[in-house]
């Protein structure tokens, strides 16, 4: 007999999560403090968070205050746990092995009966794991039980499972959900490491550098809009700052220059001031500049300077920002502060080549009445 085809595409859900998020407003906050696979679990299993109290010492300790199923009565006291606890729960109710193993699927089933039969958790439960269904098998023998097996994408190749054993598997991915976000917090943010990743950086090992701090940023954007992060000593913030600057030129010079902007701005947010905020703008303005806007990268490369940064270093970027937005007035003054500052003659060759040919005689009869003058002057 041949095996029954049956495409899932009226019953995959890519791209669930995202959409829900497009009417929440909370809910890159709740993504940021739960857990963004945890916040996906407990909309899956109906559980409204009503409110949080967040602690920053020790986050697993923030209480949650929710509300099962489709309760919408004031009335109804909400369940307390601690985010740890809740984090336990909504795993545990996930794995809890209610489905019926027992469906059958005639010889032309409706979608609820595609859904009922793989199961409508797996099916929610898959795209967050990057698998995309496409295809339900059923080899189909009288005199044996049905083979049932899930056609999926997963990192862009196309897989096989059978279907007891797909489920296994994604059961065994929320299990480790628990630990695996555990183990985040505790080594999330660990200020020994920004030797370490100035060491990786200094060698061009940027990969290294993303897995010792990649970590950081979703803790330190909680914990900057908290007192305690305002209350940092100055010594501390100007470490974090340093490690962000690591952190976002390592996704820079990787290519990816969005996330590298967050990394850039959140360093300047602990910084606030001084070399340690000087040193980030130069970092964001020279990532902008690489990844081909200018003009955005000449404001940044202008606050690194009045923040204290030397011209010398900054005045050969900003010289090519100029030019890039064909600015060359702007881009020649700029060239002349950075000779001054020490800026060997050769390290601006190219920028001033591009000058020269732009400016022609209006340039070349400039400078001839800058030597007359000078001669005059003395």
């Amino acid at each position: 007999m041949e095996p029954q085809d049956l495409p899932l595409d009226n019953v995959r859900t890519d791209g669930w999560f995202e959409r829900i998020g497009e009417g929440i407003s909370a809910f890159q906050a709740l993504c940021d403090i739960v857990g963004e696979r945890f916040f996906a679990f407990s909309v899956i299993i109906g559980a409204r968070i009503t409110s949080l109290v967040i602690d920053r010492q020790n986050p697993d300790l923030s209480i949650v205050d929710f509300v099962l199923g489709e309760q919408e009565d004031t009335e109804v006291e909400p369940q307390r746990l601690t985010l740890g606890d809740f984090r336990r729960r909504l795993v545990g109710a996930l794995l809890v092995e209610d489905d019926r193993n027992d469906l059958t699927l005639g010889p032309s089933p409706t979608v609820e009966d595609i859904q009922l039969f793989i199961g409508v958790r797996y099916l929610l439960l898959a795209p967050l794991y990057g698998y995309s269904l496409r295809r339900l098998v059923i080899e189909r023998d009288p005199k044996l039980a049905n083979e049932v097996s899930l056609v999926a994408i997963h990192d862009g190749q196309e897989e096989y499972h059978p279907l007891l054993q797909f489920r296994q598997r994604i059961r065994g991915l929320v299990r480790e959900e628990v630990e695996r976000v555990a183990s985040g917090r505790r080594n999330a943010i660990d200020l020994a490491k920004v030797a370490e990743a100035e060491a990786a950086y200094e060698a061009g090992d940027m990969q290294k550098v993303i897995s010792l701090l990649g970590s950081w940023p979703a803790p330190l954007a909680i914990f900057w809009r908290q007192p305690e992060g305002q209350m940092l000593s100055a010594d501390a913030r100007g470490l974090i700052a340093k490690g962000l600057g690591f952190l976002g030129s390592a996704c820079a010079r990787l290519g990816e220059v969005e996330q590298a902007e967050e990394v850039f701005r959140l360093g300047i947010q602990y910084a606030q001031e001084g070399l340690a905020a000087a040193e980030l703008f130069f970092r964001l303005g020279d990532a902008m500049l690489s990844s081909g806007r200018p003009g955005e990268a000449i404001g940044a490369l202008r606050r690194a300077l009045a923040f204290g940064m030397s011209a010398s270093e900054i005045m050969p970027r900003l010289s090519l920002a100029f030019v890039e937005r064909d600015k060359f007035v702007a881009a020649f003054a700029c060239a002349r502060a950075a000779l001054d500052a020490g800026v060997s003659e050769l390290e601006l060759a190219p920028v001033m080549r591009r000058i020269e040919s732009t400016l022609g005689r209006p340039l070349t009869a400039w400078r001839a009445q800058a030597l007359e003058l000078a001669g005059k002057g003395t």
